[in-house]
């Protein structure tokens, strides 16, 4: 198997996929950034999906449900700047009437298009300027607009969220696709964001779902900016076959599903990278754990600990917060056999060895600590579970960006 990333790719990269965008001003501020995007398939798709566990969950997202339980699709409609969330049933019946105003706009049958929103909870949805952007943009659907469907979905995001890989395999190859918003309230589970990803592989919605869910558990769920999961947390695969090479052996299968990993993992890192108001991604790696499950709930304590969060964006090289954040996590850790080593493009230093702190040098440290790319590496020889997580620092910008968000 050989995975290649595709230089400028994006959501579109995958044959037969159109996509759209427009400004339709949904937010009262005005930004004249694109806010509705339509992203679309010359061919029916196999679909798969993965929402919000939030019970405030937003109505695009209960209609999403409903239209995934027939395991097809063929667009997805997406606004920025309102989320539709505490909306009641007038925010489902709004939601409809997007997904309607859709499906005759594109010529397709009940039930064929997704919608979602992400922005400001417990505002009405204008779906009426929602619907006059879809009937905008699809007259003018191309493979070239796909980087502009990036960009509209995003709301406090400072940088577009692309990315298509091809895979090689014995009968041909296939390509895959994604585009994502995510910046903050980023937090397992499911992921809070929006993800997108398209693939002309043939392979069936019974095959594609299970794939989703392990890929999301190992990626977005191991994600964190803030600690909030969002009401409108949304992930979408479609597979429209239009490469010819169907996945059904498998060891295509087994394949196919690494495409799909890499590629989470992939947006679960620039999700990350692009926390609100972040200077530094911070990767943590936890090995040596009694299960899988304690190394995922030791680097997911420590991509989240506040504190350490904070010591980052300080160039602070406190490893008693990341030891602390293991100790709490509710993993079963043994203190007095733990290493720690923090390194980045500039080095390295280790800060913990065999439960003990040591002498390191903290100009060193410092210097690491300068880097934008940061790893944790956190080690207890108690097993063999491991696993990494995501997040980024916290820093005073953070806290100006969501003073004001909905205003």
């Amino acid at each position: 198997m050989e995975i290649r990333k595709i230089e400028g790719g994006g959501i579109t990269t995958p044959r037969g996929f159109l996509a759209g965008a427009c400004y339709a001003a949904i937010k009262s501020r005005k930004t004249e950034k694109p806010d509705v995007a339509v992203l679309y398939s010359e061919a029916p798709c196999a679909a798969a999906a993965c929402f919000t566990t939030n019970k405030f969950c937003a109505a695009p997202v209960l209609l999403g449900r409903e239209v995934l339980k027939k395991g097809k699709a063929r667009a997805i409609v997406i606004n920025s700047g309102n989320a539709n969330a505490a909306t009641g049933e007038q925010g489902i019946k709004d939601a409809k009437a997007v997904e309607l105003a859709a499906e005759e706009a594109l010529g397709l049958g009940e039930d064929e298009v997704f919608v979602c929103s992400t922005g400001v909870i417990g505002q009405r949805l204008p779906y009426e300027k929602v619907i006059e952007g879809v009937r905008r943009i699809v007259p003018t659907l191309s493979r070239e607009q796909g980087t502009d469907a990036a960009w509209a979905i995003c709301t406090t995001d400072l940088v577009r969220k692309e990315v298509a890989y091809e895979l090689k395999l014995s009968g041909g190859t296939v390509l895959i696709g994604a585009m994502a918003k995510g910046s903050g309230m980023i937090h397992p589970n499911m992921a809070t964001m929006l993800v997108y990803i398209t693939t002309d592989a043939k392979i069936a919605a019974a095959d594609l779902q299970p794939i989703l869910f392990a890929a999301v558990d190992k990626s977005f769920n191991m994600t964190t900016v803030d600690g909030d999961t969002s009401t409108n947390d949304s992930c979408f695969l479609l597979a429209n076959g239009l490469s010819g090479i169907e996945i059904k052996t498998e060891e295509d299968k087994a394949a196919f599903a690494e495409l799909v990993d890499a590629i989470c993992t992939d947006m679960a890192r620039r999700i990350a990278s692009d926390g609100e108001g972040a200077t530094h991604l911070i990767e943590v790696e936890a090995y040596g754990l009694p299960t899988e499950k304690d190394a995922r709930l030791v680097a997911r304590s420590i991509a989240g600990s506040t504190l350490f969060k904070a010591a980052v964006f300080g160039r602070d090289a406190n490893w008693g917060r990341i030891m602390a954040a293991a100790g709490y996590s509710g993993a079963d850790v043994d203190p007095t056999r733990a290493d720690c080593i923090i390194k980045s493009a500039a080095g390295e230093v280790q800060v913990m060895e065999n439960g003990f702190g040591t002498n390191f040098s903290e100009e060193l440290a410092k210097k690491v600590l300068t880097e934008h790319d940061i790893t944790v590496i956190v080690r207890f020889y108690q097993g063999d579970g491991q696993a990494k997580a995501w997040g980024c620092d916290l820093t005073y910008d953070y806290v100006k960006i969501n003073g004001d968000y909905r205003t």
